[in-house]
């Protein structure tokens, strides 16, 4: 008979995780489930990302952390740039009113994120509590925001956290086709252009499989973020000649 897990730790406000090797495992109810409790304050979220443990929770629900095994990764020189998603960037840049910006309305793109309905999902994560606290994190530069806009409407996007050199993907939002694929290719010709190789998925799924990402065991991507964390942060701007990075 299979033991049933271990019981998650509950944190309180300022308690220290635990080591991610406590996270349950693939045969418990729920993977990766690492602790429940605690508060999502700026320097917890800051602490949590830079070891490997992200913040994932519905309504109702207790802040629950969690760090995975194996862990979804993109390197962005694996990124795919299949042929029709290449013909819609080059018609996108060649079309007057279509552009790529950072961080120009990070609210409205993690709302529009919370927004969005998704397929198997009832309700969204991305609570008003997460909401607020990733605008915090915005406000003193480890989220930022890719938004894919004509003439100036907001079409698609994505956000993400970026401690140093590395980027950790959170969520992303279309309201035209190809609009969400177009921010995740720009981030990944910024990071290519900045020297920045790994974004971190989170989980595994068939899209982003589609697009290059692939599983590495947790141990070795906790040590690739704490190499990643300790180098210095690029600058958070986008420019068309970063799409060169792409070809």
């Amino acid at each position: 008979m299979r033991r049933p897990p271990q019981p998650i730790p509950w944190l309180l406000d300022g308690d220290l995780f635990p080591p991610v090797e406590q996270a349950w495992s693939s045969h418990a109810p729920a993977p990766g489930l690492l602790a429940a409790g605690g508060s999502l304050k700026l320097e917890t979220l800051r602490h949590a990302y830079a070891h490997g443990i992200f913040p994932w929770f519905s309504a109702g629900q207790p802040v629950l952390w969690w760090s995975p095994d194996p862990r979804m990764v993109l390197r962005t020189d694996q990124f795919r740039l299949h042929r029709s998603l290449k013909k819609t960037l080059l018609r996108f840049q060649a079309t007057p009113g279509c552009e790529v910006c950072m961080d120009q309305d990070f609210s409205e793109v993690i709302r529009q994120c919370a927004g969005k309905p998704r397929a198997g999902q009832n309700g969204t994560w991305i609570v008003q509590e997460m909401i607020e606290a990733y605008e915090a994190l915005h406000r003193d530069g480890l989220a930022h925001s890719i938004e894919t806009r004509v003439d100036g409407e907001l079409i698609g996007g994505l956000y993400c956290v970026s401690l140093g050199r590395m980027v950790f993907g959170e969520s992303m939002f279309a309201h035209r086709t190809d609009a969400s694929k177009i921010a995740l290719a720009a981030l990944v010709a910024f990071c290519r252009a900045q020297g920045m190789d790994l974004i971190d998925c989170q989980q595994n799924t068939a899209h982003l499989a589609s697009l290059g990402a692939a599983e590495v065991p947790r141990a070795h991507f906790v040590a690739e973020v704490a190499e990643r964390v300790a180098q210095p942060a690029p600058l958070w701007r986008f420019s068309h000649l970063y799409w060169s990075e792409l070809s």
